[in-house]
């Protein structure tokens, strides 16, 4: 599968969960407001005491991180990105009452900004191999290092996850590989979060 087919077959994946469940955490497909919200206090740690700190949020589903930042005090420039123009539309209903807020579905329209993150992106492979999503993988984590000029951060499901646990439709990544890849290619100063309570881990890379 190619990138684009990738992309696709995400795209139609989310927009199920949104029409069947609408701008929710369900509607991401997160079983709870409370594990998404822990997803997200994972990722503002790069920006800890920066409230002014501009945040590209990459596949931002309805920007309920845009919610989130706001009500913690932040007041930094938020865009989210989305491939979905559902999910966008969504999104911009959800953002308008938010100030310095904007969401897109177009790449083009995004210009590097201090940090970007990702929360859930890398985890639906559905029909693709682990290969061809290994590489995918790789692929938006260098489109998260050309948009965050002062640092990126994203999340991934854990291969530390009990074996019969695991879902045939999900990808899970070895954090150490990352970790590694992240260090090697980006930046000396590179955080593997690996101790909250879900069969996930977070990398933080900071410049």
């Amino acid at each position: 599968m190619t990138p684009d087919t990738l992309r696709d077959q995400a795209r139609t994946y989310y927009e199920a969960k949104l029409r069947a469940h609408g701008a929710t955490p369900a509607g991401m497909d997160w079983n709870s407001q409370a594990s998404q919200e822990l997803r997200f206090r994972q990722l503002a740690r790069l920006w800890e005491d920066e409230p002014q700190a501009g945040i590209v949020d990459y596949g931002c589903g309805y920007a309920a991180l845009a919610t989130y930042l706001r009500g913690r005090g932040h007041q930094g420039p938020y865009v989210g990105f989305d491939v979905s123009a559902e999910m966008i539309r969504a999104a911009d209903g959800h953002v308008t009452a938010l100030g310095d807020c904007r969401v897109t579905s177009q790449r083009a329209e995004l210009t590097a900004s201090d940090y970007a993150v990702a929360s859930g992106v890398l985890n639906v492979k559905q029909q693709a191999g682990d290969a061809e999503w290994a590489s995918y993988v790789r692929e938006i984590i260098a489109d998260l290092a050309a948009l965050g000029g002062r640092g990126f951060g994203f999340n991934a499901l854990t291969l530390y996850s009990d074996a019969d646990k695991r879902r045939p439709d999900l990808y899970y990544a070895d954090p150490l590989e990352l970790f590694d890849h992240c260090k090697r290619t980006y930046s000396r100063f590179v955080t593997l979060l690996h101790d909250y309570p879900l069969y996930e881990f977070t990398i933080l890379v900071r410049r």
